[in-house]
């Protein structure tokens, strides 16, 4: 972590690139890529890009949005249908040209190296060989020592990011859910650090809460796990639209102690009522600020089925937005992302293109959340 400007920058410039490039090809969707440059730079040479993308990371101190766009286009910790890696590139465009009005600083992409997760399960020879394709070092080149997987380069850039911009929020966007491990641990140290009290609402068909899978403790089933000792509480993970489980709701909540509202509990219910007892909860918690972490398929697959897992009997984007719309009435939301749209999945049942819808609703969504942030 660096508490220093010109350090942080130096960080951002080798370990982000512009936004869109994060998902690595080397051919294939360059037109998609292009097509995303040309709307944020009015350029599509790369050269070129890359230098207004460089220029426009000095501005990010004195820039007017709270909310700071990050992409991380790893799916290497998901499951079951992979492809959440174009989720970054192809949300951003949606969002530019659907959600207008909504306006942040796109901070860029973390730099990704497909087959990695974190650092952590690697040995020092390919760390090594790691950092000389990425960062261009060798001996005679002796570059500060990044990180090079995508769940440990983006908790690092996260860590300076909080330590040099207190008053500014990360939205994130993914990439498969394992990615949430990272930007709420950083959020999370960050406020407790300042005596802010956090919550994280969740919204999610599965619980996440597994301690590990297939022997990876970090991955899309079980980063809620490994944050939950930075909450002020166990039960300020609060997630919803959960439906998705072999163990019963009181199995994860006494076992974890989190606070569970499942998706038949906000239809038999109303999401008025469910998010009525949230914020009855979050007041006498005494919480000041929110993180709301979205997975995609917390909708029904109706309105999300271009996910790796997409789940029958969720929730309508219209239920999600009351509630979200709720929470914000009566807490500050100062971080976000938004997970696991697979665009080029098609799992979809019905006749319409599960991307374009999967990718509207996230993009819906995700502009009220960058919205809220920017308050």
């Amino acid at each position: 972590m660096s508490n220093n400007w010109n350090e942080f920058q130096t960080q951002l410039e080798n370990c982000l690139c512009p936004p869109g490039n994060g998902v690595f090809t080397v051919n294939t969707a360059k037109e998609r890529k292009e097509a995303l440059h040309q709307k944020l730079y009015k350029e599509t040479a790369q050269e070129k890009v890359n230098a207004l993308w460089q220029s426009s990371i000095s501005e990010l101190p004195s820039s007017e949005h709270k909310a700071v766009i990050l992409g991380i286009s790893s799916d290497c910790g998901g499951g079951i249908l992979r492809g959440a890696n174009w989720g970054p590139l192809l949300l951003r465009t949606t969002m530019i040209e659907q959600q207008p009005q909504t306006k942040s600083f796109d901070m860029g992409d973390i730099r990704i190296i497909p087959h990695l997760l974190h650092d952590k399960y690697l040995n020092d020879g390919t760390i090594e060989n790691c950092q000389k394709a990425l960062y261009k070092k060798d001996d005679a080149n002796n570059k500060s020592d990044y990180a090079v997987s995508p769940l440990s380069i983006t908790e690092d850039v996260c860590d300076s990011f909080y330590a040099n911009l207190p008053e500014k929020g990360i939205f994130g966007i993914g990439g498969d859910h394992s990615i949430s491990y990272p930007l709420t641990k950083s959020f999370l140290k960050a406020k407790r650090d300042r005596g802010i009290r956090t919550a994280i609402i969740h919204f999610d068909a599965h619980t996440d809460l597994l301690v590990e899978r297939l022997g990876i403790d970090l991955c899309f089933g079980s980063w809620c796990t490994h944050i939950l000792e930075y909450l002020p509480d166990p039960s300020h993970l609060i997630q919803i639209g959960i439906r998705s489980s072999g163990k019963p709701k009181s199995h994860w909540e006494e076992t974890f102690g989190v606070k569970q509202h499942w998706a038949h509990e906000i239809q038999e219910q109303g999401a008025q009522n469910i998010v009525d007892d949230i914020i009855e909860q979050l007041k006498r918690d005494n919480v000041d600020e929110l993180y709301v972490s979205f997975d995609i398929d917390a909708l029904d697959a109706k309105w999300a089925s271009a996910t790796g897992t997409p789940e029958p009997d969720g929730m309508t984007p219209d239920e999600s937005l009351l509630i979200l719309k709720a929470l914000s009435k009566q807490f500050p939301i100062t971080g976000a992302d938004m997970m696991e749209i697979a665009p080029f999945t098609d799992s979809s049942l019905i006749g319409q293109s599960s991307s374009e819808t999967t990718l509207k609703e996230g993009a819906k969504i995700s502009a009220f959340l960058i919205d809220a942030m920017n308050k």
